[in-house]
């Protein structure tokens, strides 16, 4: 049963007239489109709450373990004047010393969100009192901590317009931090929690320094936007944040165009460096997840965990999804052992928890879970070189004693190359490969490769996943992609491990010319047992698993045109040529650890 107790129920809340606020220098000059109108049911208004412990807020989830105080429509005002909207939610047994989760994102405030419960989660493991990929009402209020959900900037009837990530949002979430620590139910810790955009905000707001700021748990969070997803590769993506903004609603608000300035931006700039702090900055505990066997996130997951300058960090590779991995009791528990020892002081002994582990995939087999390293990438990792042999189409660990080329039609062609495992291995942190290429007939070429474990017969090895009819996420998979033109490395950020471009100047290709490239491909942790096979796949279309696909999640008549059928936007024609042998030794590098026992 409800007890709906309304307080000042009548105030307006409306957005501030003049110049809309904005921290993007205008000669960058970006692009903002109309928002998403607000749903039907939005809720809009300065009210309390009150529900009774047992409720069940939506149908079939967990009930409420704790009575709960929801308060709606705080205004928050932040340093440029703007006003936005924030709710809390609280046990109503505690009215101070309570810790503040803060679930940062653009999805709205309005409970239960869209969906009600993330795709694949059991609805009986969540109560839906919870923003979209946030946390749980249900289980951390009734472990003494309270949620602070704002509606960011331009977000339902909060004010000013709504941004991807950068130094506007990271602001904000500064300001938020500290508004939370002097509520007087706080007890001035403050922790960022949740997945994907939520996860992703958690780097800059961080990076910021907020006093009040205790820790972060970025859940399958990407980073550094533009070499991770935008442009990844240099090749402009724009379909699946052409996606996202229908899930962003807005008043009156207008919405960045990331979407549309990835094809105009299309060389990393100012723009797109305000989107990638300087982790280094980052000093307060981590807790952070990567997906073992999604694509969307998981390179910038793990390079964000690889950079950050905490002392205190702790990285997990899971085998499921974030949305069923952050609901499971189990790592809900986890994390809160996390949260009690740095936002409550509580000697749980959490440092002793290892500082990385990784479930080992073995897909066809029994995953090996969370198995326990000491740092990333694991310090005792063996970089092996595999090498291509366009001859026999095949990947040695011997370099092949002759010259030979493969070549296939740029615009749908394709090329593999696969060798069979004589021993059980595992493979576990950050693959790479080398390629002599030559482009025919045109003047650049872009590469999309993948690598895929295989059984003894060359059919291809999926993880089980329970939930892979909930959501449409790309088949599994350690993929890369490259602009050949954009092959320059950035000296300062590549490592023998994961090369990194400049994406700084095109270098287009001349008639006849073989250049090496350098392709990182997204970290896996893959158990490959004694007769099974690995296959690389060098194409030049999207291989199946390089990405999201933004056509299985929504109608494509609701996106229209806004939704490219062609994303990523490749440039091919002619013949792609791929060269092995002495002076072009081409190879895939894999990187072998000891067999988990």
């Amino acid at each position: 049963m409800n007890n709906l107790v309304r307080e000042d129920a009548t105030a307006s809340v409306k957005r501030q007239d003049g110049e809309r606020p904005s921290a993007y220098p205008a000669e960058w000059k970006v692009e903002f489109g109309p928002a998403t109108p607000l749903p039907e049911g939005y809720q809009v208004g300065r009210e309390t709450t009150r529900l009774e412990a047992g409720t069940v807020f939506i149908p079939g989830g967990k009930p409420l373990p704790c009575d709960v105080v929801w308060e709606h429509d705080i205004p928050v005002t932040l340093r440029d004047g703007v006003v936005i909207y924030t709710d809390v939610l609280r046990p109503a047994d505690q009215d101070k010393d309570l810790p503040a989760i803060v679930n940062w994102s653009p999805y709205g405030k309005s409970l239960p969100g869209f969906p009600a419960v993330p795709w694949g989660v059991p609805t009986e493991n969540f109560s839906g009192l919870g923003k979209f990929e946030g946390a749980d009402a249900a289980f951390w209020l009734d472990h003494g901590y309270a949620l602070v959900n704002p509606d960011a900037r331009g977000v339902g009837k909060s004010g000013g317009d709504i941004h991807f990530w950068g130094s506007v949002e990271s602001n904000d979430g500064y300001d938020v931090v500290e508004w939370a620590a002097e509520q007087s139910w706080s007890s001035g810790k403050v922790a960022f929690y949740g997945a994907s955009w939520l996860a992703m905000s958690q780097w800059g707001i961080a990076a910021t320094k907020p006093p009040h700021l205790a820790a972060i748990a970025p859940w399958n969070g990407m980073y550094d936007i533009y070499r991770s997803h935008m442009l990844w590769g240099g090749i402009p993506d724009p379909g699946f944040f052409d996606f996202v903004p229908f899930m962003v609603p807005g008043d009156t608000s207008s919405i960045e165009r990331i979407g549309d300035m990835s094809l105009r931006e299309p060389l990393l700039n100012e723009y797109w460096e305000d989107k990638t702090p300087d982790l280094s900055d980052v000093t307060v505990p981590a807790y952070v997840v990567m997906d073992g066997i999604t694509g969307l996130h998981s390179f910038g997951a793990s390079e964000a965990f690889r950079r950050l300058g905490s002392e205190n960090k702790w990285f997990r590779i899971n085998n499921t999804h974030e949305w069923n991995d952050q609901y499971t009791l189990y790592y809900q528990e986890d994390v809160l052992r996390f949260f009690d020892r740095y936002l409550k002081d509580i000697d749980n002994g959490w440092e002793e928890t290892p500082r990385v582990r990784a479930c080992i995939i073995n897909a066809g087999g029994e995953d090996f879970v969370d198995v326990p390293y000491t740092q990333w990438p694991v310090n005792e990792t063996r970089y092996n070189e595999l090498y291509l042999d366009a001859g026999t189409e095949s990947l040695s660990t011997a370099p092949p004693a002759d010259v030979s080329s493969v070549s296939y039609p740029g615009v749908d062609g394709a090329a593999t190359f696969t060798i069979k495992f004589d021993q059980d291995t595992t493979l576990l942190g950050y693959m790479s490969a080398r390629l002599w290429v030559e482009a025919q007939d045109a003047e650049d070429m872009d590469l999309f490769l993948l690598v895929e474990k295989l059984d003894a017969d060359g059919n291809l090895l999926a993880p089980h996943r329970e939930f892979a009819d909930a959501y449409p996420v790309s088949p599994p998979g350690a993929p890369g992609r490259l602009r050949v033109s954009l092959r320059e490395l950035d000296a300062e950020l590549s490592t023998d491990f994961v090369p990194v471009q400049a994406f700084r100047r095109h270098q287009k290709l001349a008639p006849g010319q073989i250049v090496p490239v350098d392709i990182g491909l997204t970290p896996r942790s893959y158990f490959v047992e004694a007769g099974q096979q690995l296959r690389l796949t060098v194409a030049g279309y999207n291989v199946r698993g390089t990405g999201v696909d933004a056509h299985a999640l929504t109608d494509k008549a609701l996106l229209g045109a806004r939704l490219s059928a062609e994303t990523p936007r490749a440039e091919n024609s002619g013949n792609h040529i791929i060269h092995t042998g002495p002076g072009y030794l081409s190879y895939l590098k894999v990187p072998v650890v000891e067999n988990p026992r």
